[in-house]
């Protein structure tokens, strides 16, 4: 058991005497948050979306999107407003791995009866593999890499967040992409189909286009992302990005698993997009996933409340 996984387990309310009867799984992001209510028999009964929940985007936003999210899930489910102690949510979020964001997010918890708090990254890993052992290259506002091992040990590689990290995801590639188009703005490099369309979205005249910078976070660099993909056909510079992509994938999946035992899943709109450039033996090892990072969660708060006895 890691530390984060450790510092984050549990969590009980002080309100945590009702038998658990709804299990939550949640999937939390740069661009957004995904919920998956269930029964306690592990029966989806309803899902819902809102908005980041990314902790290095700020906890308390985190716990306001992922609370909108539950409750498109209940309304999808066609239940009212849920009792919180009756509830235990598993939830893997991008920057739980950071131990002040993870601690700072868990305080805030709203009354669960148990929460268990992971980075996405894992709880990729068991929903993609229904919990058994894999590798995931997930690629899209960010990147991250986990495998589970056949010993059980886990291995996590990248996800070190957009400003310094995350090669290979949308963010890097939207980044790339802005300094391309600034450089041609100068004149210091020829002005191709790339630089007319990031200039397009982001603006055309040096000052539109440093106040565009100014207030841009991750999911806004990202945005950019496809604009990359889009020119790769027309623009020598976009094509060389496609190809740093799938590049600095590969390496990410070749970290997890040297060996190259483990099956591998691809998930995420970046790594998804350039499967099919992947080298033949990376690609022979690819699988589709059997679910996703909420399906992860969901998986993960369950097994733990069965080894709690709950």
């Amino acid at each position: 058991m890691n530390t984060a996984f450790a510092r984050a387990a549990g969590a009980p309310s002080q309100s945590a005497t009702k038998p658990v009867r709804f299990l939550i799984g949640v999937d939390g992001g740069g661009t957004g948050t995904r919920v998956r209510l269930a029964d306690r028999q592990g029966r989806v009964l309803g899902q819902g979306e809102a908005g980041p929940s990314a902790l290095g985007q700020g906890v308390e936003q985190a716990w306001c999107h992922v609370q909108q999210a539950v409750m498109a899930a209940c309304a999808q489910a066609g239940l009212g407003a849920l009792d919180l102690a009756e509830c235990a949510i598993g939830l893997g979020l991008s920057g739980a791995t950071i131990a002040e964001q993870a601690e700072g997010f868990l305080r805030l918890q709203p009354g669960y009866a148990r929460v268990l708090l992971e980075n996405d990254g894992y709880t990729t890993v068991l929903g993609a593999h229904g919990g058994r052992p894999g590798a995931v290259v997930a690629s899209g506002t960010g990147a991250v890499g986990e495998a589970l091992r056949e010993d059980g040990s886990r291995v996590l590689i990248s996800g070190w967040g957009w400003i310094t990290g995350d090669e290979g995801s949308g963010a890097w590639l939207g980044i790339k992409a802005m300094r391309h188009a600034q450089q041609a703005m100068d004149g210091r490099v020829p002005a191709g189909a790339l630089a007319h369309a990031v200039w397009a979205a982001a603006g055309e005249q040096r000052d539109a286009l440093a106040d565009w910078c100014a207030a841009a976070g991750q999911h806004a660099y990202a945005s950019l992302a496809p604009l990359v993909f889009d020119q790769a056909a027309h623009d020598a510079v976009a094509q060389g990005f496609v190809e740093e992509t799938v590049a600095e994938l590969e390496r990410l999946a070749l970290a997890l698993d040297p060996s190259g035992r483990l099956p591998v899943a691809l998930c995420g709109s970046i790594a998804r997009r350039v499967a099919a450039y992947f080298s033949g033996t990376i690609r022979a090892r690819c699988v589709e996933p059997q679910g996703d990072s909420a399906d992860g969660a969901l998986l993960m708060i369950g097994r733990a409340l069965t080894e709690m006895g709950l």
